[in-house]
């Protein structure tokens, strides 16, 4: 049969084919609709989801470090993205682990990320690229980046600009490797200072952290590299204690947790954030619905996708309590919001795979998941030109340009704390200058930082501007008293299959009588565990196990020595056969030392028994034999050095970090000891402080000239140090913590809320040693006129408020104009004083400008009763100085 078709139906026929052959095209493996770039991004990746596995889903929910090296075969359904180590192959690359600061080019990591994308957009099914992510806290943390003063020495700056060109730096330095994510900045707000992580963060106040963080942030996600604000929500607990559990009520979320993480989502654009580690209201951040869904994507309106800790989504089942097993940690980690499950080990998927499996987390939520991350990686145009032009990254990573800023970021960092008889500037003609301690010589960049490029110490700055000649050095005591140690391995032996071994034979029972047959045997090289977060082997629980140690001890020299255990009690010790510690109890975490006559090379026997029934043990073998004390002499020595100098600079440092928070705030080993020594030869005397929170200084701070607060000032450092110590630059660092005078006082902020009735103690009061916002020049400020716009205003309404700051001193220098309000009257109480607003300005001797803040009604606003923000009627004072205690000007802002 023929068909006779009219124009209009042969057009309509040409027309439905060349549809049929447009839709055949897309539908294609080749040409998918998610291939095609010109199709909304929603579009695409509903359509990528739609051919999507449920592996391959799983896949792009689990990031782990790691590279093609785990095996193709082993990534063949995707992977999220890879934290990428230049460093060279791991035997076992499965067991990679993240390594801050590696060996390899910058060049060289850009051909590994170009490699990777190939692969998999090229050789797996859906070709979906990867995010290859890294920190990036104060620089890229791999070799050949730059590095910065740490987040809390930026935060000194108080210089939103500055902070937003060192940010700007390292975003080249990181896109040009090809690296699109980076696991920063830390927006925890730190009111402990306490916390061994204080360090990392833009300090205690939420308004101050806010613009830093916004400043950080909007550069790198402007040029499409992804930032990952953490840890959401607060990551520090009673006692300044890491990752501790905590049970803020909403209002004091609202207040001061959550400001910083809202700004840089809605303001900055930030498009990734990380979980914290610990339980809110008792549960745990990575799985807690009304953290994730309810506040954080349903009430902010946040797309971008959730990310946890490393390796805490099996927390809840290993730390927290909360699920059963890792399947039902996973479970109630997608449910409640989480995105991606970050690992250290490739391993350890099958541990959360297991929930996928059998079908417990709701398809829904892996669905919205997915979607979220794909979403980010269409706009980012991963699936279109992920590749970078390796040669750029060479030439950016460490650039010249970067090394001079990060010069200027560590001088515009420092903070000068004390400066009697103006000790400092000094004068670079005709003075000897002694340096002395540890640090002045050692470059510490702090935590979460790469190695450094031809990092420049304070010594060599110093020697810089002066040369080596005039400089007397001498290298102070150790940062820790070593008053003994953990006894090395080749002191200790035992008998492993008839041949004689290094280390003491371990029999671990299952019990804590010691009783019945070991459940496991094995040779412990040295006796220095810390098993507070697991038990010592697999098959023995936590908190319910004894051990018993044999084998023997040599003897490293003749004479008295001092042994014993440093550890938690339940423990003896017999030495030859005598019973020489018998701590057989439970109660506390001990050091307990014995005098014992050794004579060298000689092996005596050794038994140690413990017993753990509560867990979180720690638990050392330790002496003194081996120890040398040096530091009686290592003073003698400064002192020396400084006897030959017109100045003398003591660096004393302090031990923090993460795992590393400090019960005790006074700097460690003998380095007091040191700058009362010094400082008794009364040469004039400046301690320079290496770290990244307070330090207590009760002991010594009367006894010298100066003090500089240097924090960890990054790779290029020491020039800048130098020329603030020689007064080619001018201090005006602010400090962004409180320090106390005692750790006693802590936790201890500058905006708490009025007491009811005093905040002093019976032997010390509720002041600090020196404030938030604290600095000192070497020049004098003056501040005067200060104006409003309008005296009365609507709630809604805005005003200017205006001052005149004048360099009153003869030389120039640099202010930091810090504005505070204060609600009169308010149905819910309000801190005494909150920052709302600051600036940094440079003047010249004699100089004036005029300084304007503009205040609007969300600087004027609060929390009322029903949480509900409002801007009160009635008085608001604002206050005008150089620090949260040292205000100059203030007015009453009336809002009717």
């Amino acid at each position: 049969m023929k068909y006779k078709l009219n124009i209009k139906q042969v057009f309509t026929c040409l027309l439905l084919g060349g549809i049929i052959t447009i839709s055949l095209s897309f539908t294609d493996k080749k040409d998918p609709p998610y291939k095609n770039p010109k199709l909304p991004v929603e579009e695409r990746v509903q359509d990528l989801l739609s051919r999507m596995t449920l592996e391959e889903k799983f896949w792009q929910m689990f990031m782990i470090p790691g590279d093609l090296s785990i095996g193709k075969d082993k990534l063949k359904h995707g992977i999220f993205g890879f934290q990428i180590s230049s460093k060279g192959k791991n035997d076992n690359a499965a067991e990679q682990i993240m390594d801050y600061g590696s060996t390899g080019s910058a060049q060289d990591m850009a051909n590994e990320i170009n490699k990777l994308q190939k692969y998999f957009l090229e050789e797996t099914r859906l070709g979906i690229p990867i995010i290859p992510f890294n920190e990036a806290l104060h620089g890229l943390a791999r070799d050949g980046a730059t590095v910065y003063p740490q987040a809390i020495g930026l935060a000194a700056t108080w210089d939103t600009n500055l902070v937003g060109d060192v940010a700007k730096a390292i975003t080249k330095e990181t896109k040009t490797r090809g690296i699109r994510q980076i696991l920063s900045p830390v927006l925890n707000i730190a009111r402990d200072v306490r916390w061994g992580r204080v360090e990392e963060t833009y300090g205690e106040d939420p308004y101050l952290t806010t613009q830093m963080g916004v400043s950080f942030i909007s550069e790198f996600e402007n040029e499409g590299v992804i930032t990952t604000p953490k840890h959401f929500v607060a990551n520090v607990g009673a006692g300044g204690r890491d990752s501790y559990p905590i049970s803020f009520n909403e209002r004091l979320l609202e207040e001061i947790y959550f400001p910083a993480f809202k700004a840089v989502f809605q303001k900055a654009g930030a498009r990734s954030v990380m979980t914290a580690y610990n339980s809110l209201d008792g549960t745990p951040c990575t799985s807690n619905a009304w953290l994730l869904r309810d506040k954080l994507k349903g009430e902010w309106g946040f797309d971008g996708f959730v990310i946890s800790d490393a390796g805490a989504t099996g927390g809840a089942n290993v730390l927290h309590f909360t699920a059963a097993n890792y399947a039902e940690a996973t479970e109630d980690a997608v449910e409640g919001g989480l995105d991606v499950m970050f690992q250290t080990n490739y391993n350890h998927f099958p541990l959360f795979w297991e929930a996928y499996e059998k079908g417990m987390v709701d398809i829904k939520a892996i669905d919205e998941a997915v979607s979220r991350i794909l979403k980010i990686k269409f706009e980012l145009g991963l699936f279109e030109d992920p590749y970078v032009d390796a040669k750029e990254a060479d030439k950016w990573n460490g650039h010249k340009t970067h090394r001079e800023l990060a010069r200027k970021a560590a001088s515009k960092s420092m903070v000068l704390l004390q400066n009697n008889n103006a000790v400092l500037p000094v004068s670079k003609s005709n003075k000897k200058v002694a340096l002395i301690g540890h640090d002045a010589k050692t470059v510490r960049l702090g935590g979460y930082s790469g190695p450094g490029n031809d990092k420049v110490s304070f010594y060599n700055g110093v020697a810089a501007k002066i040369g080596e000649a005039n400089i007397s050095y001498a290298e102070g005591v150790s940062l820790k008293e070593e008053n003994y140690t953990v006894i090395a391995p080749k002191y200790l032996s035992s008998t492993k299959e008839g041949k004689e071994v290094e280390g003491l034979k371990g029999d671990y029972f299952d019990n804590i009588t010691l009783s019945g047959s070991p459940k496991v045997e094995r040779v412990d090289k040295k006796i220095g565990f810390g098993w507070t977060l697991f038990s010592p082997h697999k098959d023995l629980p936590y908190d319910w196990y004894s051990v018993r140690w044999t084998g023997k001890v040599k003897a490293p020299k003749t004479g008295i020595s001092k042994i014993g255990i440093e550890g938690n009690d339940g423990y003896r010790l017999y030495l030859d056969g005598k019973l020489l510690i018998d701590n057989w109890q439970k109660q506390s975490y001990n050091t307990i030392l014995k005098e014992f006559y050794f004579v060298e090379g000689k092996e005596y026997d050794v038994k140690i028994e413990f017993y753990e029934s509560a867990g979180n043990a720690k638990f050392k073998f330790i002496w003194d034999a081996d120890v040398t004390q040096e530091w009686e002499q290592q003073i003698k020595d400064a002192v020396s050095a400084a006897e030959k100098s017109d100045v003398a600079v003591v660096f004393a440092g302090i031990h923090e970090g993460e795992f590393r928070d400090r019960a005790l705030l006074a700097l460690p080993g003998h380095q007091e000891a040191l700058i009362k020594a010094v400082a008794a030869t009364g040469k004039p005397t400046v301690v320079v402080l290496v770290g990244g929170s307070a330090i207590t200084m009760a002991n010594w701070k009367n006894d010298v000239d100066g003090i500089i607060m240097a924090w960890y000032a990054g790779e290029n450092g020491g020039n800048g140090f130098a020329d603030i110590l020689f007064g080619d630059e001018n201090p005006a660092g602010r400090l962004p913590i409180t320090f106390p005078v005692d750790e006693a006082q802590c936790p201890l902020y500058y905006n708490n809320k009025p007491t009811g009735r005093g905040d002093n103690y019976h032997n010390l009061t509720g002041q600090p040693l020196f404030p938030f916002g604290y600095g000192l020049s070497y020049t004098s400020f003056e501040y005067s006129n200060i104006e409003f716009s309008k005296n009365n205003i609507a709630p809604n309404e805005s005003i200017e408020v205006t001052c005149t700051i004048t360099n009153s001193g003869k030389l120039d220098g640099e202010e930091v104009v810090q504005l505070y309000i204060r609600d009169e009257l308010s149905s819910v109480a309000q801190p005494i004083k909150s920052l709302k607003g600051f600036q940094r300005i440079a003047l010249k001797a004699g100089e004036s400008k005029t300084v304007t803040f503009t205040l609007d009604s969300e600087a004027l606003s609060m929390l009322d009763i029903n949480l509900k923000r409002v801007v009160e009627p009635g008085d608001f004072r604002i206050m005008i100085g150089a620090s949260s205690k040292d205000i100059r000007l203030r007015k009453i802002l009336t809002v009717k």
